[in-house]
């Protein structure tokens, strides 16, 4: 991994290398081929004009998209090589004053209760003072399976059985801090004793923390991330804090101004209120299927009481005189929005929010780390799908360097003004409903960053992993997450464009305006693009030398950076083969936008499934995979025998590719099963074929999943350790997890 000042500027000055061969590279194609147009429109050759006009946008948005990953690389290293934290102490001294109010919210919908259970526990540790945690569940209130009521209660139950744990850890915190309060408004403060004290609390703090973290038991590599990253970093913390203190009073460094902000720390270590909300148990809240309708329900009664009445044979909420309501929600100044799958280092809050507070940054309203994919894959496709993530975190905060940040949803830290500042009103069902964040498309993070910055916000990611995310561990549930992120960037850049070209040379503007439209139009053009180079022989243009140089400077900068993100060299071909693979889910995404777009419709919000097992992929996808096979291989084919070598093995060289993704990313037996499933399900209800847009989820077999659920069950769960500072059932509540 790249952590030295000098390792960062020695792959500076290599990418600027790179950048100048793919300039070279880009001037001598367009040369050659705008020479054959020139010709061909000399020659008043319509047809051939054409067809390298198209041959001619393909490769400039291929390297378009080479030269923004390349600039980007750049922006990321530069930021790291300037990257300055603030320290522990400098972060701490919002402890001095009145801390803003921070609310986290977690939507979460059909989720296993271990996943959610361990994001709450990483957002209830989370550094800060004044915190609360808030599960948005989302699963219909009304179910009839038994065993889909059962999960929903557990879930709805977890948030208070937390609640109780933290609660009865927080009393002797609370408890010193107001005893301290006293002995200070006495002026009866020793330096040794309150030292003693404090290095007592903390080590008793570490302990509470790991007794829950060695009576956790770990099933898969989300849990042991969780352990190593949230708990042993929060108990090591409190043990390096007792050591500091310690050594502090012994040479007579520790001042009065620390200990009392020690004391107001140690008071807020456990004080934190977790709480569960369902906007769909109300009529008179947005019922749309989305996250971003989840998020806007609850963000709209922020800082109001409300009154909870029944009528009409349903359930309402009504305005209330403040804090006379039957709920009463606080008011926020910023909220943390985090995915249900997601996991957030320990000090992400104390970090984003002092970064928002310093001054310069009242403008921002977005501050977030691109998440990282969640280390220790068990299936290659989870780690190589985690790879495109991971290099993604690093695309993105070069954004940052242009300008160009886009929010990305699954975690970020939102200034609540800048919401209300983009605040509108829709009515849905004659209800009226408060919308802050777009939910126009399935990409509502991305258009809200639109909107922010249309009206004067900036966005920021900071230049750290401080924040993870799962990766769909199969073809069918990734499927559905990389078609739902393909589907909206054509409904946005409308938009875009508009605000680009409302004052265009404002400073930055054509910048970000060039890193911005790629994030939006890139997945269009690339997938096509390569569907018709594979598929229409550019008999002339594309046997060229500097073509291919144009793609080297990229694929070894992304070697290289997947090699410091932990992963393998050779991995840059399997994530070649899975790209080939997400063709034509990227293509659907594009569809989906294209269908909106023309019949104003919504596409539904296709939800990335959370199960245990394989989740199945509809058969016209597996179907589309062997299909775009087969045309290679018959393009090979063609070409071969009209001589057309470089188009030949080009053809070759990419079925070769998407046979190995076929088969490793996919299966050849579980291909069967998707292809015979649906088939079945077909002649059985007489029901037209799969849209594209659709998503059945199947697990399969039941069988396998039987007998996973066997072995989990009979795998030994260590007992967590029962300590004075939490009654036993606290502890043992927290140890373990219902699944």
């Amino acid at each position: 991994m790249l952590n030295t000042k000098n390792g960062y500027e020695g792959e500076l000055r290599l990418t600027a290398t790179c950048v100048a061969v793919t300039v070279i590279a880009w001037l001598a194609v367009s040369w050659e081929t705008g020479s054959i147009f020139w010709q061909r429109y000399q020659a008043a050759d319509i047809g051939g004009c054409l067809e390298q006009a198209l041959f001619i946008a393909i490769t400039q948005a291929l390297i378009y998209g080479n030269f923004v990953y390349q600039f980007t690389r750049q922006g990321y290293l530069r930021r790291r090589i300037a990257h300055k934290p603030l320290s522990p102490r400098e972060r701490e001294l919002i402890y001095d004053t009145d801390a803003p109010a921070l609310t986290i919210l977690v939507p979460s919908y059909k989720e296993e209760r271990a996943v959610v259970c361990r994001t709450l526990l990483s957002a209830a540790l989370q550094d800060f003072p004044n915190r609360r945690v808030v599960l948005l569940v989302d699963d219909p209130p009304w179910l009839r399976k038994p065993k889909e009521r059962a999960t929903l209660r557990s879930i709805r139950t977890l948030p208070g059985e937390l609640q109780e744990i933290f609660d009865d850890a927080a009393q002797p915190y609370t408890r010193a801090a107001r005893d301290f309060a006293a002995r200070d408004g006495q002026g009866r403060i020793s330096t040794k004793r309150e030292a003693a004290v404090l290095e007592a609390l903390y080590l008793n703090a570490a302990l509470w923390i790991e007794s829950t973290r060695d009576g956790y038991p770990v099933a898969d590599h989300g849990d042991r991330l969780f352990v190593d990253v949230v708990m042993t970093r929060v108990a090591s913390a409190h043990r390096e804090r007792a050591d500091s203190l310690r050594s502090l009073a012994a040479a007579g460094q520790l001042s009065r101004a620390r200990i009392r902000r020690e004391y107001r720390r140690v008071a807020a270590l456990f004080r934190v209120e977790i709480t569960v909300f369902e906007r769909k148990i109300y009529r008179n809240l947005s019922h749309e299927p989305n996250k971003a309708m989840n998020l806007n329900s609850y963000i709209g009664l922020l800082g109001r009481s409300w009154n909870q009445t029944q009528r009409d044979g349903g359930l309402y909420l009504e305005p209330a005189r403040k804090g006379c309501g039957s709920l009463n929600v606080p008011a926020a100044d910023f909220l943390v929005t985090l995915d249900a799958d997601s996991l957030l280092v320990p000090e992400y809050s104390l970090i984003l929010i002092n970064k928002m507070l310093a001054s310069g940054n009242e403008s921002m309203a977005v501050a977030q780390t691109p998440y990282n994919a969640i280390p220790g894959a068990t299936t290659l496709l989870e780690r190589i799908a985690g790879a495109t993530t991971d290099i993604q975190y690093l695309i993105h905060q070069g954004f940052t360097h242009f300008g160009a940040t886009y929010w990305v949803g699954a975690n970020a830290l939102i200034r609540v003004a800048a919401l209300e500042d983009i605040r509108n009103v829709v009515y849905e069902r004659g209800y009226p409903v408060a919308v802050f964040i777009k939910d126009r498309t399935v990409i509502e993070d991305t258009e809200s960053s639109v909107d922010l910055i249309a009206r004067g916000w900036t966005l920021y990611n900071y230049p750290e992993r401080l924040a993870f995310s799962a990766t769909p561990p199969d073809f069918g549930s990734l499927l559905i997450q990389r078609s739902r992120w393909a589907n909206g960037g054509l409904l946005i850049l409308p938009k875009l464009l508009r605000f680009l070209v409302t004052r265009p040379f404002e400073k930055g503007k054509l910048a970000s305006g060039f890193f911005r439209i790629h994030y939006l139009g890139s997945i269009t053009a690339v997938n096509i693009g390569l569907l018709i180079l594979l598929g229409h022989s550019f008999e002339q243009s594309i046997d060229s030398a500097w073509l291919p140089l144009t793609s080297v400077p990229y694929f070894l900068l992304y070697a290289r950076d997947l090699r410091y993100s932990g992963y393998k060299v050779s991995d840059l071909c399997r994530v070649y083969a899975l790209n080939l693979l997400l063709i034509p889910v990227n293509l659907a995404g594009v569809g989906n936008s294209l269908q909106q777009a023309l019949t104003r419709r919504r596409v539904p919000f296709g939800r990335t499934p959370k199960i245990s097992g394989r989740t199945a992929a509809p058969a016209i996808y597996v179907l589309s995979e062997y299909a775009l096979l087969a045309s290679w291989l018959i393009g090979f084919g063609v070409e071969s025998v009209a001589g057309r070598g470089f188009t030949a093995a080009f053809c070759l060289a990419n079925a070769v590719m998407l046979a190995y993704a076929i088969i490793v990313f996919i299966g050849l037996r579980e291909s069967l099963e998707d292809v015979s499933v649906a088939w079945t399900g077909l002649r059985q209800a007489k029901v037209p074929a799969i849209p594209l847009r659709g998503a059945t989820i199947i697990t399969l077999p039941r069988t396998r999943l039987r007998e996973a659920a066997s072995r989990r069950r009979s795998s030994p769960v260590p007992a967590a350790t029962v300590i004075p500072m939490a009654n036993d059932t606290a502890a043992r509540a927290v140890g373990s997890r219902s699944n």
